[in-house]
């Protein structure tokens, strides 16, 4: 195991330094010239100078992208271009923020989901399958941004239940966070539990469980102790590596409801031309996403004896 993870750390290596040579070329090559955008089209070529030395831009490229790799090693992405701020401190609070936004719907929804799944599941063919799988595939048919246009209008802006927007750090912003949390559980719904009804129906045909049966096990314990251990692999995978958009939170959700989040924040840097942050969340993110997919290996073996990392 120790030997199969350090094996994939250095497997590794060169897949960030290929995200970090593309995100340095795509955002100091063609991107927008943060100088300009800082300082406006009449900007003097003094202060345009003084500027560009401040920020290390009058580098030649190789130095700026040593420095950038750097700052990847260090975890230190330096300051903010438009504010000036410590970079670390911004992607910290921008993080926590959308942790607070995505992770008790992705906790919450992923245990509902599964025992919907396993419920539908139970009277597969009957009336309960056939109607969930209508309503299912109905809601999987509305765009997300319905759901938060047409939720925040009736139960936000209507009937006053839900503030419209907002956030405020500590216990209020369970306040702030309850009906993005609704939405995200509901967008959710229709396809992971079409997914783990899918899955548990293909392990309800293998022999083992028709072993089970002729031993006169119960259905609800065929699912329960049979069918649900073997389907963890797939559902581990489909959770697992959505885990880093956690950190990212989502766009439309946290500008919609003006919560200041990873998503926010990125989208604040696009429209100012803050190159700092988006090279720190560009980076961040590809490595989220390699540290997610070994953890989701390591996790197979747990959840399957069969399975031998190798």
């Amino acid at each position: 195991m120790t030997a199969y993870i350090l094996r994939r750390l250095l497997l590794a290596v060169p897949t960030i330094f290929g995200v970090a040579l593309l995100t340095f070329l795509l955002f100091n090559t063609f991107g927008p010239n943060p100088v300009r955008v800082a300082l406006g089209q009449h900007a003097t070529p003094e202060a345009i100078a003084n500027l560009r030395r401040l920020w290390g831009l009058d580098q030649s490229p190789v130095a700026q992208f040593i420095g950038f790799l750097r700052q990847i090693v260090s975890f230190d992405y330096g300051v903010s271009f438009v504010t000036g701020e410590d970079l670390g401190t911004q992607l910290k609070a921008g993080a926590l923020v959308s942790l607070s936004l995505m992770a008790p719907p992705f906790f919450l929804g992923g245990a509902v989901n599964v025992a919907l799944a396993l419920f539908i599941a139970r009277y597969r063919e009957g009336l309960v399958d056939k109607g969930s799988r209508a309503l299912f595939i109905a809601g999987m048919s509305v765009s997300s941004l319905v759901y938060i246009l047409v939720l925040q209008y009736l139960l936000a802006f209507k009937l006053g239940w839900f503030p419209i927007s907002g956030y405020e750090r500590g216990p209020e912003a369970v306040i702030y966070l309850a009906l993005p949390w609704l939405i995200l559980l509901l967008v959710s719904m229709g396809p992971d539990i079409r997914l783990y009804r899918t899955l548990f129906l293909d392990e309800t045909n293998a022999d083992y469980v028709r072993t089970a049966r002729s031993k006169g096990a119960t259905e609800g314990r065929v699912l329960l102790h049979h069918v649900l251990p073997n389907a963890w692999i797939p559902i581990i995978t489909t959770n697992v590596v959505n885990i880093p958009f956690l950190i990212l939170g989502t766009f439309l959700m946290e500008r919609f409801f003006s919560i200041p989040g990873m998503g926010s924040l990125t989208i604040d840097a696009l429209s100012r031309g803050d190159l700092p942050i988006l090279k720190a969340v560009t980076v961040l993110g590809a490595l989220a996403l390699v540290l997610f997919n070994l953890l989701s290996d390591l996790l197979y073996a747990w959840a399957d004896p069969r399975v031998r990392l190798s």
